[in-house]
């Protein structure tokens, strides 16, 4: 008999070691590339906080001159995402840009098989990042799908001359140049790298709440070496992101023994099974959250998570299963901490779960914030306003 040594999960150490990543670090090679003349890099501006990535590599995330990647999904279903990370780069006074000229990845093509080829899906990635360069501010990635879907366009046209070659010709046509960033950065690494910053701002008292988190599968599965870990965040065993923001905004994140699987969306799963997916999302992940952590909030940073794990709790609704808990952004409860309107700047209106228990539970008067935001609408359906404005959602 072969007696194998066993180590409990609690005892392991996980070493830190950039030569076990499964892929070499791309920079040397982007680098080594614009020398030769095959495309230009697009520096991360400073000032910059350095992150430890999976493998002990360093990252770099752009605090500020950043230009704001949107994301379809948030615009189209859960705007206030969106508009929390802006409201937190208003309330730091940094430098952003909130571009008028992006387009969309076309990533949720790309993942639910139905792109069209190499040279189409890099050429979008490349016309955004040059549109950011020509401003002269750094591409932050609001999509989890479009930051994993970028990472690995990235490393396609690294690797692959004549994808290069192809796309190159494209962006002449188009009067853009190919440009590639040192970093592909998503705007939770973001949040994670002003987190103390955050906290020295935090205005609502959130010691007294639990989360539970869900790690998006297109930040920590694709390209897994660019993401960021902490070794004080479950022994570097699991990505820092989402829980170390909330840990320092004195929240209380629970485990839970599904929380690798995906959230039910799935990309092609939500558009030809979509009874799937929200059976997926309630039964893997919302039931066993209420079952083993009972929080009071689940929180993600991804659109698709976002819209799947909230929206889909209908569903198990009327099927009298265990459901209600309300699902946030990171970006949502940083800005929410540092007292931002729960209406005008994260329009939590827009999400089908009850938040409202959840923010009695933090003292906010919500009837009062209702109105408030009511009086806005109002005076925009008499033509009085033609839209509210950062003024009105600051006030």
């Amino acid at each position: 008999m072969i007696h194998l040594p066993v180590v409990k999960a609690n005892e392991r150490v996980f070493k830190i070691t950039p030569e076990e990543a499964p892929t070499h670090d791309l920079r040397d090679e982007l680098f080594q590339l614009e020398k030769e003349g095959e495309l230009e890099v697009i520096r991360v501006p400073e000032p910059y906080m350095e992150v430890k990535t999976k493998y002990g590599r360093t990252k770099k995330i752009p605090l500020e001159k950043t230009w704001h990647h949107k994301s379809c999904g948030q615009c189209g279903h859960i705007p206030g995402y969106s508009t929390s990370i802006f409201w937190l780069n208003r309330a730091f006074g940094l430098d952003y840009y909130d571009p008028t000229d992006q387009t969309s990845c076309t990533a949720w093509n790309y993942y639910a098989s139905a792109t069209s080829n190499p040279e189409a899906q890099a050429a979008v990635a490349i016309r955004n990042f040059a549109s950011a360069h020509e401003v002269g501010y750094f591409p932050l990635i609001h999509c989890g799908t479009s930051f994993g879907h970028y990472k690995e366009v990235r490393h396609a046209l690294v690797h692959q001359h004549d994808l290069r070659r192809k796309v190159r010709d494209i962006m002449k046509k188009l009067g853009k140049k190919l440009v590639i960033p040192e970093e592909i950065v998503h705007y939770s690494e973001w949040v994670l790298a002003m987190r103390d910053r955050i906290a020295e701002r935090q205005v609502i008292d959130m010691s007294h709440i639990t989360a539970t988190v869900h790690p998006a599968c297109h930040y920590h599965k694709l390209i897994e070496e660019d993401a960021v870990y902490e070794s004080e965040i479950y022994g570097a065993q699991r990505t820092a992101i989402v829980t170390a923001s909330l840990q320092a905004l004195g929240i209380n994140v629970a485990d839970y023994s599904s929380w690798f699987d995906c959230c039910g969306f799935g990309f092609r799963h939500i558009l030809v099974s979509r009874d799937f997916s929200r059976s997926f999302s309630v039964q893997r992940k919302i039931e066993v959250m209420k079952e083993e952590a009972n929080p009071d909030i689940v929180v993600t940073h991804d659109t698709g998570c976002v819209t799947t794990l909230d929206q889909s709790q209908v569903a198990g609704k009327a099927h009298n299963m265990k459901v209600g808990l309300p699902v946030m952004a990171d970006s949502q409860v940083a800005a929410l901490a540092m007292g931002a309107h729960p209406y005008k700047v994260l329009q939590l209106h827009w999400h089908n779960t009850d938040n409202k228990p959840f923010l009695r539970k933090l003292g906010i008067d919500v009837d009062k914030k209702w109105a408030e935001f009511q009086a806005e609408c109002d005076l925009i359906k008499a033509g009085k306003k033609e839209y509210l404005t950062w003024e009105d959602a600051e006030k």
